[in-house]
């Protein structure tokens, strides 16, 4: 069984409620149909319901599959600002939110602030700014986080590690030349990820071109810095390095390079990038040589699951990212 039909499965048994913002576009609205239909998530369509409604009908879906919510619907509208403006911490106040509601993707995070909907899904209509913007604003960063980032799943054909073929691997997606604050908050935030998603005891390895002391220069400091932070901030994880990639991976390797005990060298199932030139380099090289398939990029950091899907994604891509994402609304509520 691969690692998504495990995925699957899991979403089946406790079907979680995306709101679809984008919902006239057709491709996500046959994800959406497909993923609700095969009874994985409870999709609900947020914008011009009569539109959409005339779109259901027309596209030969079953409109009982949808939960259609209407944004001109002001009765409904007016319950989830007042249920949002009572929250703690909120930032807009009530005639802010409902100018910022007329837009469905607001509409959607508003709805998920408020225990309306589990996880907002967009990206094809919208760009990655625009989910981001609307998600720190309305959804808002977990305490101790300040950054938004991404992490990556890789299934690697013959590959041989702590979990198999699988590997997590961050940021790949979305910071491109982080801070050692930044690169601290990447690796706590993909190791709650991987736990909530995949039930794993994260082992997070800080990459670099250098294994503890190996190398000098700039580079390589904030990679120990960032390790120090994050360790000063969750001494309950398993974060550790600086480890080149191999001794983070090959315990041969780690047993030569690592001259002290870590929980991490050689069997780590999370690995950290410095930055983004080495982040989406390592992914398009796992994916060429390694004939890899890789899941996501999956957004992290905010109080609540945002997704944002490739604009090219095709239809079956989007699927899988939307029962992911269930899932790791699910992981995050346990």
């Amino acid at each position: 069984m691969s690692v998504l039909d495990k995925i699957y499965d899991k979403a089946k048994a406790n079907p979680q409620r995306v709101a679809f913002p984008e919902a006239e576009n057709e491709k996500m609205m046959q994800a959406a149909y497909e993923c609700g239909q095969e009874g994985y998530i409870v999709p609900v369509l947020v914008g011009d319901a009569a539109k959409i409604k005339e779109l259901v009908a027309e596209r030969g879906y079953d409109e009982s599959v949808f939960t259609i919510v209407d944004i001109a619907e002001e009765d409904y509208k007016n319950e989830v600002i007042a249920k949002y403006v009572a929250l703690p911490n909120t930032r807009l106040k009530e005639k802010a939110l409902g100018r910022r509601m007329e837009n469905p993707l607001y509409y959607a995070m508003a709805m998920q602030a408020v225990g309306e909907a589990d996880v907002t899904f967009a990206g094809i209509d919208n760009t990655t700014g625009d989910v981001l913007l609307a998600g720190q604003m309305i959804i808002g960063l977990k305490e101790g986080i300040s950054t938004v980032s991404s992490i990556g799943l890789c299934d690697i054909p013959g590959f041989e590690g702590s979990e198999g073929q699988l590997l997590a691997v961050g940021d790949s997606a979305v910071c491109t030349n982080p801070t050692a604050e930044q690169l601290a908050d990447i690796a706590i935030s993909a190791c709650d990820t991987v736990k909530g998603l995949l039930d794993w005891e994260p082992r997070c390895a800080m990459i670099c071109y250098s294994t503890l002391g190996s190398g000098q220069g700039e580079l390589i400091d904030k990679v120990k810095e960032a390790l120090a932070i994050a360790n000063e901030k969750r001494p309950d994880l398993d974060i550790d390095g600086e480890f080149q990639l191999d001794a983070a991976i090959v315990p041969a390797v780690a047993a030569k390079k690592v001259n002290r005990e870590s929980k991490v060298a050689g069997k780590a199932n999370v690995l950290i990038w410095p930055d983004l030139n080495v982040g989406n380099t390592a992914v398009k090289l796992i994916q060429q040589f390694g004939h890899a398939d890789a899941y996501g990029p999956m957004l992290q950091g905010f109080n609540s699951i945002v997704c944002d899907c490739s604009r090219g994604a095709p239809v079956s891509e989007i699927k899988g990212n939307v029962v992911i994402s269930a899932v790791r609304a699910m992981g995050q509520k346990n």
